[in-house]
């Protein structure tokens, strides 16, 4: 699966642990989302974001917070001067589930405009 097609995906509700991925689906998932790394836990994937200055940071910031909101899937975002931390998981289901790939891929391709 390429970026384009998760990037292009919504996310659903999803409740229980029978929508959480498996540990080959999340590693298959992750091979298209450059940079994006699991947790030690296993239950959420991450990823730093490098940027000029605070003002570029919190353009960022915005621009995910936006399509958190419209996804109805928020991350977990830690920030500073030139730099943002995101990390996805799904707390409905106890770990990583669709949504939070399709979150990720979305969020590569606000970078690319």
């Amino acid at each position: 699966m390429s970026l384009s097609p998760l990037a292009s995906q919504h996310c659903t509700p999803r409740k229980g642990k029978e929508h959480a991925l498996d540990a080959a689906k999340v590693t298959e998932l992750l091979a298209t989302l450059p940079g994006w790394q699991v947790t030690k836990d296993g239950k959420a994937i991450v990823k730093d974001f490098k940027f000029r200055d605070f003002h570029h940071t919190l353009g960022f910031i915005n621009a995910v917070g936006f399509m958190a909101n419209q996804e109805d899937h928020h991350p977990d975002l830690e920030a500073g001067y030139g730099h943002c931390q995101v990390l996805w998981s799904t707390h409905d289901v106890g770990g990583l589930s669709l949504n939070d790939v399709i979150c990720a891929a979305r969020v590569e391709a606000l970078l690319e405009h």
